[in-house]
């Protein structure tokens, strides 16, 4: 067989020293293991906590804008006192007939002067709770004392009976008798 030499070609005529040439790929001096093992686990925890959260989240056991919850306030109310210089006026709103005079006996026994309290019928027979009505704020400790000195009654801040008072300036305090203080109801008069 006979030996012919091969052709010349582009890569014969290459420099015997000479640089790098073609595609030599070499690992970049810059990254090295431990950094991508460390920026693997950084990412892991940020997505495992992302997802722990977003499950907090779906599930509503964590709220991201919550609203703010009413604060409760406290309603300072004042001390009972027996003030004996104010007028009584106690009405009967029940079917019951007495108990008016009944109840302003006691609190003539209390100790207020028998020409200071007065007794009536109110223009209503379905009152539902016996009642301290007292006109002005600084009135309800004297109001909570007469409550207190007829054995409980509710205490409400009104101008609904301050014509009874007459214009003259002096001090009333309303007991309007209700159905809790009837012989059905639960709370006996005195």
């Amino acid at each position: 067989m006979p030996s012919t030499p091969p052709q010349k070609d582009r890569f014969d005529d290459l420099a015997l020293e000479g640089g790098r040439i073609g595609a030599h790929r070499a690992e970049n001096p810059r990254l090295r293991g431990g950094v991508v093992v460390l920026w693997s686990i950084i990412a892991i925890v940020v997505l495992v906590a992302v997802g722990i959260f977003g499950t907090l989240i779906a599930t509503g056991r964590v709220t991201l804008f919550p609203t703010p919850s009413a604060t409760p306030t406290t309603i300072a109310t004042a001390e009972p006192v027996i003030d004996t210089s104010y007028a009584v006026t106690v009405l009967n709103a029940t079917t019951q007939s007495g108990l008016a005079g009944s109840l302003a006996q006691t609190i003539v026994a209390a100790g207020w002067a028998s020409d200071r309290v007065t007794a009536g019928d109110a223009s209503s027979k379905d009152f539902p709770t016996t009642t301290v009505f007292y006109s002005d704020p600084a009135e309800e400790g004297a109001a909570r004392g007469l409550a207190q000195a007829i054995g409980g009654a509710a205490v409400t801040l009104s101008d609904a009976y301050a014509s009874l008072a007459g214009g003259d300036g002096s001090k009333l305090l309303v007991v309007v008798i209700g159905a809790d203080r009837t012989d059905a109801g639960a709370t006996p008069a005195g």
